[in-house]
């Protein structure tokens, strides 16, 4: 696999924990794995873009993504899901799945560009 291709691997890895981390109950792992992912299509996204970043932050990522110019409305939405933070009991609010986002994510901001 040639370099161009390394956050594609690193994506669906973290995808995979996540999914693994829900299927033992562990929710809370769940939701870093889904972040990082989601960060690792962000900071792809503005690679592509001509953004050169310094940081290998997943939470960085997201926070630039936020403010980037002519980001539609939705994709800042979703995004801000993964910088939310949980609740006293740990919780994000019931109607956001940060795996299905990541996956979401990926297909809507790179899934036709490779």
């Amino acid at each position: 696999m040639n370099a161009k291709e390394l956050w594609k691997l690193e994506y669906q890895n973290e995808i995979d924990r996540a999914f693994a981390a829900r299927l033992l109950g562990n929710e809370g792992m769940a939701r870093v794995c889904a972040r990082r992912a989601a960060g690792i299509v962000v900071e792809e996204y503005l690679k592509r873009r001509g953004f050169a970043n310094q940081t290998h932050s997943a939470y960085d990522h997201l926070s630039i993504f936020t403010n980037f110019p002519n980001i539609d409305q939705k994709h800042k939405k979703i995004v801000g899901h993964f910088l939310l933070r949980v609740d006293k009991n740990h919780k994000l609010p019931s109607d956001i799945d940060l795996i299905n986002e990541a996956i979401w994510l990926e297909k809507s901001l790179l899934d036709n560009t490779n």
